[in-house]
Formats: structure tokens, C-alpha cells, sequence
């Protein structure tokens, strides 16, 4: 991604965050209200991995998967995006992108590499591979530090 489109995305986000801010203070009797994650957060991670790393969007939704690799073998990629602490996984797809979004725009890759490393961590858990569960992002960095380099994702040359 370019570094002008960076910048203008940080502030766009800036911005929404903000906006939410504002209908938070406006409303203060709607408890847990008008948070960013959801549809648009999900679309925010969707195109930022699309510009870090070597993949494409679906035009359409598909179930459990967003994006698939564009280099052979060509797989499919599930991205989630989060303001939050915890990221959540429901099954074990061919690629997991995990996004962590800030509230001044800055983003950081939590985890980038083959979805069987986040089951297997996590075999034991009830509902594993069948449930949305949330995993802190904590959790996910480590399992993503173990993960090899030939098994992420290819960034996009700059």
C-alpha cells in the first residue's frame, strides 16, 4: 500500500472512531452501542490485507473465506479484523489473517499463517472447528511467532 493511502486510510479511521466517541457521549444510556466492529471493521481487515500481502478479495460473499492467495498453490484466506482484544476463529481454514485495528488508524498483523495451528493449539477447547469462539490476541501473537516463513503469506512488493 502506498504510503499516501496509508496515511488517508489511519485518518479515515481516526475519524470513525471519533464519530463513534460522539454518539457514545450523545447516547449514554445505550450501553455497549455504536461499536465499530462488525461489517465494517471486517471490511477494513479485508482491504488492508489485500495491500500487505499477495492475495484477492472475493467479489461475493463466500462462506468462511474472504480472500484466496494469488501465487500457486492457490488458497483460501479467512481475515478478521478487530478493535478489540481478541480475535475470533470458527475453523480451521487454508490461511488465517488476524488484523488488530487502534483507534488512531494504526493497524498490526497479529497472526499470518495456516489456520490447523490455531486448532491444534486449541483442540481441547469446547467448540472448536464448529463455534465462533475469541481468542486473545495475545494468545494468537505466540502461536504466530512459531509459525515458519514458508508457511505465510507473501507480502506484496513494495
Amino acid at each position: 500500500m502506498s504510503k499516501e493511502r496509508m496515511n488517508k486510510l489511519q485518518q479515515e479511521i481516526k475519524q470513525l472512531y471519533e464519530s463513534v466517541d460522539a454518539l457514545r457521549k450523545l447516547f449514554p444510556d445505550k450501553e455497549n452501542g455504536f461499536t465499530l466492529d462488525g461489517r465494517l471493521v471486517g471490511d477494513i481487515g479485508e482491504v488492508i490485507a489485500q495491500e500487505l500481502f499477495q492475495i484477492k478479495l472475493y467479489e461475493k460473499l463466500k462462506h468462511h473465506y474472504d480472500a484466496e492467495t494469488t501465487y500457486g498453490p492457490t488458497l483460501k484466506v479467512q481475515i478478521k479484523a478487530t478493535f478489540k482484544e481478541s480475535l475470533t476463529f470458527n475453523h480451521a481454514p487454508d490461511y488465517y489473517i488476524g488484523i488488530k485495528l487502534s483507534n488512531n488508524g494504526n493497524y498490526k498483523v497479529i497472526y499470518n499463517g495456516p489456520g490447523k495451528y490455531i486448532s491444534e493449539k486449541y483442540k481441547h477447547r469446547k467448540g472448536i472447528g464448529t463455534q465462533l469462539l475469541s481468542f486473545p490476541i495475545e494468545n494468537l501473537l505466540k502461536i504466530n511467532a512459531d509459525i515458519p516463513d514458508n508457511e505465510r503469506i507473501l507480502k506484496r512488493e513494495k
